[in-house]
């Protein structure tokens, strides 16, 4: 161990070597955390004599558990069996598998992801006769997430409106649902094992006393629940090591909870706390650059970064003319860098705060005839064909599955429509059972009572519910991938794809390669494919190998680094993003996403904005730049960027509101353009919009071939419009 030890710096070795107990380690970006996790692993079974299965490590993705578990057996020279080491939904699920007589679910449940919740949230809010206008999917879900994260049931959902009395009737079915279908979400996997350490006094000792030391990655992207779950875990020996840091924690909409550092310095006051400030990734001027916007949030450790890089190049400030001018410099400068052969093509990310915002740039590589990686895009196992086929394998598994059972159940078409379905559906509500058991009954002999009830239904159903019972009795006596094939031979399923269309290849393809997941799973079993599957994360998708520029938001950036980064969309609405805007606690996320994406860069960082930008309408607003901007040190940037915050004050940040009703005028008259463009727009005219309403031109000028009128709306504030593009009318004193 002496000669590991060697080979970190002064504070890495502190952390590594650090004496039983409770461990804080502050880790800036780029400064080892990683490496200090693994070499700590390493140290507890190489120089403390721990085995390797009284060692418990939760990271946040898939990826970093896989790696962090080869890092480990590198520096051991031998496998770590018995280890414990994957997400904390992984971790879970095998607590809860093992756990499941404590729980309202058996130990074959299946995951839902997020579509399967999605589209079970819709069913109660169809069910309940709601208006899904009024109560949309998406954020009842949050709200039903939200509660669970912070260890809250159905019952315990606090009402304080009518709405919360509708959103707890819909959490309570909606869970009531994933009971009967033997089903779990990922905030479940969270909830249920939380609650059921916190309860059942012997199964929280057996783990406690099992896990000689706890350890965690990421530790400020922690919800309630998982705090609350590795305070229970590490209860009898108070061993537990984590390592995070306040300024990196981006997940707030998720219910990630920065503060959970400072709660832990409350919970464990004799606690090391051991800062990491050493960064191997970054500049300097890079480095001095992020701590100057990092360093205005409130509640954080200060650190103070330094690398032995040296100071590097200044960062880059460019503000473009519009949105489109901003994709084309992005693209042009990759592109002359690329063809003078200073940069690879997959040196380069490009982040921005929204999905959205990667349009206009997939537009300006496909016009310079590049390519590019889009990360976010669908997933390999968000396809639709993928999705059928694990929902073919989650049936077999789990036949309480009503979900996957609706979704495969008339796939390729059977003549099992809506109203056969909802025979069935009844039929299994009045047998006190599920809709996947009544048909398995259906497939054999003893399922003639059901037959008779169901009358012509029944022939629809039956053949389906004798491939279910075939299959059910194959997966016990056939490899996966025999399981598999007979699937797809028994429902024609290759014949449906390539009766789909132009894409069939790919779709094949895509099922092709599903089977070769399989084959990896043949000796662990469908119960382990099934939740790596459920638990997969766009992360771990990533490709390696494309040599292409990376397109990604800043959320998607976070443990990724890239020799150059462009962040694009620098303008007030988008970072910090208007939602933002009265809430000092989603400010300062937004000021630590920013720095996020500014210590991803590894050589150069390039800040770029426009000065307008084109509404959903057409129209062109002029932008303002980034509040954040104004922290950056002159000192540490070249190129211009007009920073004119004295508009702030009359400027409405929260100004695209799209869903304003036009209000037809008896008062209005248009006016035409011409072909030679003149002036139409004078100062204090009154003219309405269509959208924004009635306004008062402040200024008015002849650009771009068009005119550019600026125009003060009440409640909106100050917009700039195209007068071609923006249907604007002058209103008649």
């Amino acid at each position: 161990m002496a000669d590991l030890l060697s080979e970190l710096n002064e504070q890495q070795q502190k952390a590594v070597a650090a004496p039983p107990g409770p461990v804080l380690v502050l880790a800036g970006p780029g400064s080892g955390k990683t490496r200090v996790l693994t070499y700590r692993i390493a140290y507890l079974i190489a120089a403390q004599g721990i085995p390797p299965y009284q060692i418990m490590a939760v990271t946040f993705t898939n990826k970093a558990a896989r790696e962090m578990e080869q890092r480990v057996s590198d520096l051991l020279g031998s496998k770590t069996d018995g280890l414990w080491l994957g997400t904390f939904h992984a971790i879970c699920g095998r607590i809860l598998r093992r756990e499941a007589a404590h729980l309202p679910i058996d130990h074959n449940y299946v995951i839902f992801d997020s579509d399967d919740q999605e589209t079970l949230i819709k069913r109660v809010i169809k069910e309940k006769g709601l208006n899904d206008r009024d109560y949309r999917p998406g954020p009842i879900h949050a709200r039903i997430s939200q509660a669970k994260n912070n260890l809250l049931g159905p019952d315990e959902y606090p009402l304080e409106s009518y709405r919360d009395e509708i959103i707890k009737s819909v959490y309570q079915a909606y869970q009531d649902y994933l009971i009967a279908s033997n089903a779990v979400d990922f905030d479940d996997m969270l909830l249920y094992t939380a609650r059921l350490l916190e309860s059942n006094t012997e199964v929280r000792q057996k783990y406690a006393r099992r896990f000689n030391n706890v350890l965690v990655d990421e530790f400020q992207d922690t919800n309630q629940a998982q705090y609350e779950l590795l305070h229970h875990l590490a209860s009898f020996h108070d061993n537990i090591f984590v390592v995070g840091d306040e300024d990196q924690s981006i997940y707030r909409w998720r219910g990630a909870d920065y503060l959970n550092v400072r709660r832990f310095e409350e919970n464990y006051p004799k606690a090391a706390k051991i800062l990491l400030e050493q960064n191997y990734r970054s500049t300097q001027t890079i480095l001095d650059a992020a701590m100057a916007i990092i360093d205005e949030n409130p509640n954080r450790t200060k650190k103070d970064l330094f690398t032995a890089r040296g100071q590097g190049e200044r960062v880059v400030l460019h503000e473009a003319g519009d949105d489109h001018d901003e994709a084309a410099y992005v693209v042009d400068n990759i592109a002359r860098q690329v063809m003078l052969q200073q940069a690879r093509e997959s040196d380069f990310a490009i982040m921005y705060r929204t999905n959205a915002q990667s349009r206009l740039l997939e537009e300006a590589f496909r016009r310079a005839n590049m390519s590019y990686r889009l990360v976010g895009a669908q997933r390999f196992y968000g396809r639709r064909e993928v999705k059928d086929c694990i929902a073919f394998l989650r049936l077999i598994y789990n036949p309480k599955d009503e979900v996957s059972l609706a979704r495969v159940i008339n796939l390729p078409s059977r003549g099992i429509g809506d109203v056969t379905l909802e025979k069935l559906q009844a039929r299994a509500r009045t047998m006190g059972q599920s809709s996947g058991e009544v048909l398995l009954a259906l497939g054999t002999e003893s399922g003639e009572h059901h037959a008779d009830y169901l009358g012509r239904a029944a022939v629809r159903l039956q053949p389906f519910g004798k491939m279910l019972a075939d299959w059910r009795v194959a997966l016990s006596n056939v490899s996966l991938t025999t399981l598999f094939d007979q699937v797809l031979l028994d429902t024609g399923y290759e014949t449906f794809i390539k009766n789909e269309g132009d894409e069939l290849q790919d779709r094949w393809a895509n099922v092709l390669e599903l089977r070769q997941v399989l084959l990896e799973y043949e000796e662990q079993g469908l119960a382990d494919f099934l939740e790596a599957m459920a638990l997969v994360a766009d992360q771990d998708t990533l490709p390696e190998t494309l040599d292409a520029p990376t397109l990604l938001t800043l959320h998607a950036a976070k443990g990724l680094e890239f020799p150059q980064v462009f962040i694009v969309g620098l303008d007030e609405h988008y970072l910090p993003h208007s939602r933002s805007r009265d809430d000092p606690e989603a400010m300062a996320e937004e000021r630590r996403l920013f720095y996020v994406g500014m210590t991803r860069a590894q050589d150069r960082l390039y800040l770029v904005r426009a000065l307008r930008r084109r509404s959903p309408y057409g129209s062109y607003e002029s932008m303002l730049p980034s509040r954040f901007l104004e922290d950056l040190p002159a000192d540490l940037t070249r190129g211009r960027i007009s920073l004119d915050f004295d508009r702030y004050d009359s400027y409405d940040l929260q100004a695209t509101q799209w869903d304003r009703q036009y209000t037809p005028s008896s008062h209005r008259k248009s006016v035409k353009t011409t072909e030679k463009r003149e002036q139409q727009f004078f100062p204090e005219m009154r003219v309405e919009h269509p959208v924004y309403g009635e306004g008062i031109v402040r200024n008015s000028r002849l650009e771009y071939g068009d005119e550019t009128v600026e125009v003060y709306f009440e409640g909106l504030g100050l917009k700039a419009l195209v007068a071609s593009l923006s249907s604007l009318e002058v209103l008649e004193d």
